[in-house]
C-alpha cells in the first residue's frame, strides 16, 4: 500500500467507513449487482420505482467515491463495475438473472415531459389532430416550432403529423412550452442500467436487450436440427434413442415382410398380404364357377398409389380407353382362359 493510500485510510471518517461496510454487505448479499443511472428522475418518481421493485430488486444510493471503495473491497470481479460509476448513479441488487433484471427495468420506464436544453432522445413529432386549444396566439407558436397548424371549426388543429425535432438535437424553450401545452411526453424516465456483474461475468445493456420469443424460437430450431442430425447419423442419445429404436423396428419389420420371413411377429401381416394377393388374382377371373365359394365375388383391394403411379395416371388414362376396345374383341378368348385357370383349383 502506498503512503497516500495509507494516509487516506487513516483519515477516513467513521461514518464513511460504516457506509462502505454497508455497501459491501449490499454487494455480497445479491447474486447479481449492477449500476443504474438515475439522472433526470424526479425524487417522487424514483421512490415509486423503488417501491415497484420491492421483492425483486433493491436500489442503494451513495456517494460515488464510497461506491468505488466498496467495489474495490469486495473484489472478485465486482471492481469492474467502477467503470460505470460516474454522474448520478446507484447500485441495484437482485437474485434474478441479469436478463430478467434488464427486462424489468425497461418495463418500469414511464413517459415524461422534456425540458428546454435537453437532448431529444428520439424524433419528436406533433401528431395530426385537434389540439383542443381555442383560437389564439398558440397557433403561431405551433407554426414557429415547425408544426402545420391552423384554425378550423373554432379550434386550433394540426393538419398533418409534423416532425419538429430530430434525435440528438437540443430542445428550445419554445418547443418545450408547446409540448407541455399539448401534453406530449417525448422521453422515457427510468433506471438506466449501465452494467451488471453476475456469476463472474460482466454484462452490458446491449447484451441483455434480447427478444425472448426470437431467442426461444432459435433454440427450438437448433434442437430440432440437432435431433434430425442425430437420428440420420444413427447417433444414440437420451433424447434420440426412442426415435432410433422406433425407426429401426419399422425398417426391420419392412425387411421381414418383403422377404416373407415366417416370424410370429410378422404372421398377421404376411397372412393379410397373401389374402390380398389371392383376392386380387381372383378378381381378374370372370368365371365365378371356376373359383372356390369363399372367393366368389372377390374385389381387388385398393392399394395406395406410389409417387410414380400418381405421375403416370394422366398418361395411362388415354391408353386405358384404347385398351377397352381391344378387350371387347378378345372376350371370347378370355372365357377360354378362365376355363384353363379354373382347372387349377
Amino acid at each position: 500500500m502506498s503512503e497516500s493510500e495509507t494516509r487516506r485510510t487513516e483519515v477516513i471518517p467513521q461514518w464513511k467507513q460504516d457506509e462502505v461496510d454497508a455497501l459491501v454487505d449490499f454487494i455480497q448479499g445479491y447474486e447479481s449487482v449492477g449500476v443504474v443511472g438515475v439522472a433526470g428522475i424526479p425524487s417522487r418518481q424514483l421512490q415509486a420505482m423503488r417501491r415497484g421493485l420491492h421483492g425483486s430488486a433493491e436500489v442503494r444510493m451513495s456517494r460515488n467515491t464510497l461506491v468505488n471503495r466498496a467495489l474495490d473491497e469486495v473484489q472478485n470481479g465486482f471492481e469492474t463495475l467502477s467503470d460505470y460509476v460516474s454522474g448520478q448513479v446507484a447500485l441495484i441488487g437482485t437474485n434474478d438473472n441479469p436478463f430478467a433484471l434488464y427486462k424489468e427495468l425497461e418495463a418500469s420506464k414511464t413517459p415524461a415531459p422534456i425540458n428546454a436544453g435537453e437532448i431529444a432522445p428520439n424524433d419528436i413529432v406533433i401528431p395530426e389532430g385537434d389540439t383542443g386549444v381555442d383560437p389564439g396566439p398558440f397557433v403561431g407558436e405551433l407554426q414557429q416550432v415547425g408544426a402545420s397548424a391552423r384554425i378550423m371549426d373554432g379550434s386550433i388543429k394540426v393538419t398533418e403529423d409534423s416532425k419538429v425535432l430530430e434525435t440528438g438535437e437540443v430542445v428550445s424553450e419554445e418547443l418545450a412550452g408547446v409540448l407541455s401545452e399539448l401534453g406530449i411526453e417525448p422521453k422515457e424516465v427510468g433506471l438506466d442500467l449501465r452494467g451488471v456483474f453476475s456469476e463472474g461475468v460482466l454484462f452490458k445493456p446491449e447484451e441483455l436487450a434480447i427478444d425472448v420469443d426470437e431467442y426461444r424460437t432459435d433454440i427450438q430450431s437448433a434442437v430440432a436440427a440437432a435431433t434430425n442430425l442425430s437420428v440420420n447419423a444413427a447417433y444414440p442419445t437420451t433424447q434420440t434413442a426412442p426415435t432410433l429404436i422406433a425407426k429401426a423396428t419399422g425398417q426391420a419389420k419392412a425387411v421381414g415382410l418383403f422377404a416373407n420371413i415366417e416370424s410370429p411377429d410378422f404372421m398377421p401381416e404376411l397372412i393379410a398380404k397373401a389374402d390380398a394377393q389371392i383376392r386380387a388374382l381372383a378378381a381378374q377371373i370372370d368365371d365365378e364357377e371356376a373359383l372356390p365359394e369363399e372367393l366368389r365375388g372377390a374385389v381387388a383391394p385398393s392399394a395406395p398409389a406410389t409417387e410414380d403411379e400418381e405421375e403416370s395416371t394422366d398418361e395411362s388414362a388415354e391408353e386405358a380407353d384404347e385398351a377397352d376396345a381391344d378387350d371387347a374383341d378378345d372376350e371370347d378368348d378370355g372365357d377360354d382362359a378362365g376355363d384353363a385357370l379354373g382347372s387349377l383349383f
